[in-house]
């Protein structure tokens, strides 16, 4: 059997829905004993954010970033270190946006604590965000921005992501988007609105980036222990920007080059992809990329989209990482 190195995938906002992982949480005491820690450690918020994971009648929606984001860091850092704890090692984690903060913390760039009162940090800065979201466009930047017009762009509407060759994410302040929104419609392109509340990966949360970044800096930060690709850069993280408080805290302002970073990292070498979080936003595009295709490196699903069985999902994730030999293959970077 030829081994290939393990990529954890770690998705970011968009990738939530009510109930994610609950029944994971629910028949492993491993995976909740590390839920249980990393809530635990942002205090208050964390309580309420468990709280309302677990209950049918939550007191506030998923989508809405105080709750997203530190489950989606939770579920993507509590399932990466369950993983370790069956023998996996990783050769690199790419994360999409606060998925790249799971990524930093289970490189040791963050200890949990630290990254606990990040997260907090986050969280409360949004208080202060605009109204607004994320569009996804089913086409190529190139082919999307000729039809958003300047007035919108002035007031705060970006390519918030780029996903894949033709997997476009606009965001920014509610009322422009909207209007950009029916623009792209009634030139007959695919759109449909990312699950978020928030004008994540765009102007609007600049001033939310500032604040952010002074907790940051309050935080001891570490040259990674594992290879990270950055979805930020689109490139592999530069021992600099580890170190630099602001390079974490203006992501949330930046836009996300998950493509360009996919690509560095399958054109360097073959790989066992493992997507960490729900939905399958990060495999999905993973899928259509031509290593994927060619069957040099291949994709792993551990939690199920909206729609489909936990256990089950997991279990056949788990079954299929020990068919590949990743249980107890060291791997390279």
């Amino acid at each position: 059997m030829t081994h290939r190195s393990v990529t954890l995938l770690l998705p970011g906002q968009g990738a939530q829905y009510p109930g994610m992982a609950v029944p994971l949480y629910e028949d492993d005491a491993d995976f909740r004993a590390i839920v249980d820690e990393t809530l635990e450690l942002m205090g208050e918020e964390g309580r309420l954010v468990r709280q309302d994971w677990l209950s049918s009648d939550p007191s506030r929606p998923v989508d809405d970033g105080r709750s997203a984001q530190p489950l989606l860091f939770t579920i993507g850092y509590a399932v990466g270190r369950l993983l370790e704890q069956r023998g996996i090692r990783f050769g690199a984690l790419l994360g999409h946006s606060v998925g790249e903060l799971a990524a930093a913390t289970l490189a040791g760039v963050f200890d949990l604590p630290g990254a606990a009162r990040i997260m907090v940090a986050r969280s409360r800065t949004l208080d202060t965000a605009p109204a607004g979201g994320m569009l996804a466009v089913a086409a190529a930047p190139e082919k999307v921005e000729p039809w958003i017009e300047q007035e919108w762009v002035d007031l705060g509407v970006v390519v918030g992501a780029v996903n894949g060759p033709s997997q476009t994410v606009l965001a920014g302040p509610e009322a422009p988007l909207l209007l950009a929104e029916q623009a792209l419609c009634d030139v007959g392109l695919v759109t449909r609105r990312v699950r978020a509340r928030e004008p994540f990966h765009s102007p609007a949360l600049e001033e939310a980036a500032r604040t952010f970044g002074e907790a940051v800096a309050a935080e001891p930060l570490h040259l990674p222990d594992v290879r990270i690709w950055s979805a930020r850069t689109g490139r592999p993280l530069q021992p600099h920007e580890a170190l630099d408080p602001m390079f974490w805290a203006r992501q949330m302002a930046e836009p996300v080059l998950y493509w360009s970073a996919l690509t560095g990292l399958l054109d360097d070498s073959d790989r066992v992809l493992v997507e960490t979080g729900p939905g399958n936003s990060l495999s999905a595009p993973a899928r259509r990329h031509p290593s994927v295709r060619s069957g040099r490196s291949t994709v792993v699903c551990l939690l199920p989209t909206e729609r489909g069985d936990c256990r089950s999902a997991w279990t056949a994730g788990l079954e299929r990482l020990d068919a590949l030999g990743a249980t107890w293959t060291a791997n390279a970077r």
